[in-house]
C-alpha cells in the first residue's frame, strides 16, 4: 500500500513539473538587437503559439515555427538561416543573444511584451518628408559604394528600400520625427538600423549591421538615378570562352557541367550561400520557375559557398533550406569554412571576379554564356522585381526557344 501511495505521488510531482513549464505569453512584442554605439535595432514580433511567432518588417513576414523551452530559457530557431536566439524569460519579456555561430556574432537582443510600435518617435507637425528616390553614397571603412533607396511616407511612418551593386537592404520600417529619420529590419540573418539627419534635399546618416559592421552615408534627392547595369559587373576574363565547374553535390557525388545531363540544354548557374536572404528571394524564385520549364530543356544548378564551419553543418543547412523552399534542382558545395569573395573567385578563375551572393551565368544549349547577372532584385525592391520578372521570363522563353 506504502509503495502504491509513493508511487502515486511521484507521479503527481511529475505531472506538476511538466504543467509548470513557462511558455512565451501570446502577443505582440518589440525585439531589440543591440549594435554598435548601443544602439537598439528594433523589430516587431507576434507569438502565435507556444512554438510559433511571426517577425514584421514593412509588407514582410517571417514565420518562425521552431521554439522550445527549458526552465526558464527560451530557444527560438529563425527559419532558414542557421541563426537563434537564446535567452532567459518571465513568460513575457526574453533577454539574452542573436546568435550566428557559424560567424562567430553573439550580439545582445531583449525583447518588450505589449509594445506595439517599432520605435518610440512620436508624429509632429515639423516631421520631414522623405518620400521619393535618393542617390545614395556608402562608407564601409573606405570602400565607398552607391545605392539607390526607395522610400514612402505616410504620416510620420516609412518603409521602403535600399538597393546596392550587389543585392538589397530587405523590407526596411520606421519613421521620421522632425529632421531624423530611423529605419530597420530584421529578418534572422541579418539586423539593419539606419539613422539619418534629414534636410528637403539631402541625408547624412550612420548605418549599424548587427554588432559588427557601422558605415557612413550621405544621400540626395534623384528621380532619376539609376544602379550601374548589373549585367556588367561580372563577366569572363580575356582568354576565356566558356564556364565550367567540377564540385560535389550534397550526397558526396562529383557534379561538373561537362556531364551528359547538362548537354544540349539552357543551364542557370546560381552562385549562392544558405545564410543569404537575397539568395533565398533569388532561390524561391527560380524554383518556381524550374518547376514550370524543367521538361524544356533547362538546368539549374546551386554552387554553395557557405560560411558554416564544417561540411555536415554546410550539408544540413543547405538541406534545411532546401526543404523548407521546397527545392527541386542540384545544389553542389563549392566551398565551406567562409564565404570570402576572394577564395571563391580562386574556384572560378574564368570569371573577372565574384563579386555579389547571389550571381547568375546564363549559359545556352551549346554551352556559350550569354550574359551574367550580379546580385538580385528580390520582393523588397518593389517595381524592381516585377520589372526583373518580366525581362527573365522574356529572355528564358527565347533561350529556351533556340
Amino acid at each position: 500500500m506504502r509503495q502504491s501511495l509513493l508511487v502515486l505521488v511521484l507521479l503527481l510531482v511529475l505531472s506538476c513539473q511538466e504543467k509548470e513549464q513557462k511558455t512565451l505569453e501570446i502577443g505582440t512584442y518589440r525585439g531589440n538587437i543591440i549594435g554598435q554605439e548601443n544602439q537598439d535595432m528594433p523589430f516587431m514580433f507576434e507569438v502565435t503559439s507556444s512554438t510559433t511567432l511571426k517577425i514584421y518588417n514593412a509588407d514582410e513576414v517571417v514565420e518562425v515555427d521552431e521554439i522550445t523551452y527549458r526552465n526558464d530559457s527560451v530557444f527560438i530557431k529563425l527559419p532558414f538561416f542557421r541563426t537563434v536566439i537564446n535567452g532567459k524569460f518571465d513568460g513575457k519579456n526574453i533577454k539574452g543573444q542573436w546568435i550566428d555561430a557559424d560567424r562567430d556574432r553573439y550580439v545582445e537582443f531583449y525583447s518588450e511584451y505589449g509594445v506595439n510600435h517599432r520605435f518610440d518617435d512620436k508624429p509632429s507637425n515639423k516631421d520631414a518628408d522623405v518620400s521619393g528616390v535618393w542617390e545614395m553614397e556608402f562608407n564601409d571603412y573606405g570602400n565607398i559604394y552607391l545605392a539607390k533607396a526607395v522610400l514612402e511616407q505616410n504620416g510620420n511612418k516609412v518603409t521602403g528600400n535600399i538597393r546596392t551593386p550587389t543585392g538589397d537592404y530587405r523590407f526596411l520600417e520606421g519613421v521620421v520625427t522632425v529632421d531624423t529619420l530611423k529605419i530597420s529590419t530584421f529578418d534572422g540573418a541579418h539586423a539593419f538600423l539606419f539613422k539619418a539627419h534629414i534636410t528637403d534635399s539631402s541625408m547624412v546618416g550612420k548605418f549599424y549591421s548587427g554588432n559588427h559592421s557601422l558605415e557612413t552615408f550621405v544621400g540626395k534627392r534623384n528621380a532619376d538615378f539609376e544602379m550601374m547595369d548589373a549585367y556588367t559587373l561580372t563577366f569572363l576574363k580575356e582568354g576565356y570562352d566558356t564556364f565550367n565547374f567540377s564540385f560535389p553535390d550534397l550526397e558526396g557525388n562529383k557534379v561538373s557541367l561537362s556531364d551528359e545531363r547538362f548537354k544540349n540544354k539552357v543551364v542557370l548557374v546560381q552562385l549562392m550561400g544558405s545564410y543569404c536572404p537575397n539568395c533565398l528571394d533569388e532561390t524561391k524564385f527560380y524554383s518556381k520557375f524550374y518547376e514550370a520549364n524543367k521538361d524544356k530543356g533547362l538546368e539549374i544548378v546551386a554552387l554553395a559557398f557557405e560560411n558554416a564551419k564544417t561540411k555536415e553543418k554546410a550539408i544540413n543547412g543547405l538541406t534545411r533550406m532546401k526543404e523548407r523552399v521546397g527545392l527541386n534542382y542540384e545544389i553542389l558545395i563549392a566551398q565551406i569554412g567562409t564565404n570570402d569573395k576572394g577564395k571563391a573567385s580562386e574556384k572560378l578563375p574564368m570569371l573577372n571576379k565574384v563579386m555579389s551572393y547571389p550571381t547568375t551565368i546564363y549559359l545556352d544549349r551549346t554551352g556559350k554564356v550569354r550574359k551574367i547577372h550580379t546580385g538580385f532584385n528580390g520582393p523588397a525592391t518593389g517595381e524592381k522585381y516585377v520589372e526583373f520578372q518580366k525581362e527573365f521570363n522574356v529572355f528564358m522563353e527565347s533561350l529556351l526557344g533556340e
